[in-house]
């Protein structure tokens, strides 16, 4: 007897049991479209969190923008906060003074790790919040944004790095607070670049827009309506004289001596 009878061909095969995949992404749980997908242009404003950059993106609304544009708000953070910038004094982390910034990160060393991770962590959240704050003229135009913040040791060669990879089509940027430290080197006299700004203009894959509020000086200051003109000289002219008081004058004069004499 043969244990294994072969199968009758004339036997209907029985049927197969049904498998029901389940996949993650359905019809209706699509992926979302980030806000910057589908723009014609898309626009990098490089921040540095400082009033000046508050004021290119402003700008960038009300004088360059268009339909059909999107902005990346694009921030190159130090590497270590203790690190002194190429961008200025960034007073950024509420745990630290103002001069903690500017200090050599080799002392990094000298700080427990936790304090260190602590301070990080501060700095991480201060920047998005400031960020987010910056964004608030686009939110208020309905322009679509996208906050990019990237860590790197060198500040301009990361942001021109950036813009192409990103294939942006050009980037806005504020002439202060991107030069090497002081108020002195952001923007010097004979209206020159800071370090930054000049090293974007000349290496940048696009083109680049530095913007530069008008309404302060070189110290930050605001400045007046008359020193934002210039300062004017008011010049008194000389009164003239008739000849014939000159010729009386002159003989007056000319009597007085010969008494004298």
């Amino acid at each position: 007897m043969n244990a294994n009878p072969r199968p009758d061909p004339d036997l209907p095969v029985p049927p197969l049991p049904t498998l029901r995949v389940c996949s993650g992404i359905s019809a209706t749980n699509s992926p979302t479209p980030t806000p910057t997908a589908g723009a014609q242009r898309r626009i990098a404003i490089a921040v540095d969190l400082s009033e000046e950059s508050a004021y290119a993106v402003a700008w960038a609304v009300d004088n360059y923008l268009r339909p059909g544009d999107a902005v990346i708000l694009l921030h190159v953070r130090p590497t270590s906060v203790l690190y002194g910038a190429d961008w200025g004094s960034l007073h950024l982390s509420p745990s630290s003074s103002p001069q903690t910034h500017h200090q050599h990160h080799r002392q990094d060393a000298s700080i427990p790790p936790e304090a260190l991770t602590r301070l990080e962590d501060d700095f991480d959240n201060f920047t998005n919040s400031k960020a987010l704050a910056l964004a608030k003229p686009l939110i208020e135009a309905e322009v679509p944004y996208k906050i990019h913040i990237v860590k790197d040791h060198d500040l301009k060669e990361r942001l021109c790095l950036e813009v192409e990879r990103l294939g942006l089509s050009a980037m806005i940027m504020g002439s202060r607070g991107f030069g090497g430290g002081g108020a002195g080197a952001k923007r010097g006299g004979g209206g020159r670049l800071g370090s930054v700004s000049d090293y974007c203009v000349h290496h940048c894959v696009c083109p680049v827009v530095v913007v530069r509020d008008s309404s302060k000086d070189a110290g930050g200051e605001v400045r007046g309506e008359k020193e934002r003109l210039g300062d004017e000289l008011e010049l008194h002219p000389v009164p003239e004289v008739e000849p014939e008081q000159e010729e009386q004058e002159l003989e007056e004069e000319d009597g007085l001596d010969e008494q004298r004499g």
